[in-house]
């Protein structure tokens, strides 16, 4: 018997053909764009909170601002406006380094903190040395408010 015999039949050769490359490249293709579809929303998303976040930031820091000025002032800026919903001159527009403007619109009412009167609105049978301060952007719903109390 020969130890050295050569084989006779063809060996086939591994790896992928050129029609098995295509139709994996076609799968991930079809795969893909539904997968891209599903992120769109998160990118649009991220877009919106940064507006949301700036906006927050903005009210709050307005807030503030109204917050550390003296109580006659903001009790005559009150009595000046005469209703809750009227905004007073505290309101400003502030524009964002992109050119995006908003208008804060700051409002102040004397309080009613201990219901005495009992009719449940906050705004009737007031407390001497209470004031209600919110700020707004106009034409959204996006607001912050607090009280302010006059102290010694």
């Amino acid at each position: 018997m020969n130890r050295y015999a050569v084989r006779t039949t063809p060996t086939r050769m591994a790896g992928f053909s050129y029609v098995e490359v295509l139709i994996a490249v076609v799968l991930i293709v079809v795969a893909l764009v539904p997968a891209l579809d599903a992120l769109i929303p998160g990118v649009a998303g991220s877009g919106i909170h940064e507006s949301l976040a700036e906006d927050h930031y903005q009210l709050t820091g307005r807030l503030e601002q109204v917050m550390v000025e003296p109580y006659g002032q903001l009790n005559s800026a009150a009595v000046a406006a005469g209703s809750p919903t009227t905004p007073t001159s505290y309101s400003d527009v502030f524009t964002y380094a992109n050119g995006r403007q908003i208008t804060r619109n700051v409002f102040l009412s004397r309080y009613d903190g201990d219901n005495a009167d009992a009719d449940d609105d906050p705004f009737t049978g007031t407390d001497d040395g209470l004031l209600w301060v919110r700020v707004s952007i106009a034409g959204t719903d996006r607001s912050i408010e607090s009280l302010v109390y006059e102290h010694e």
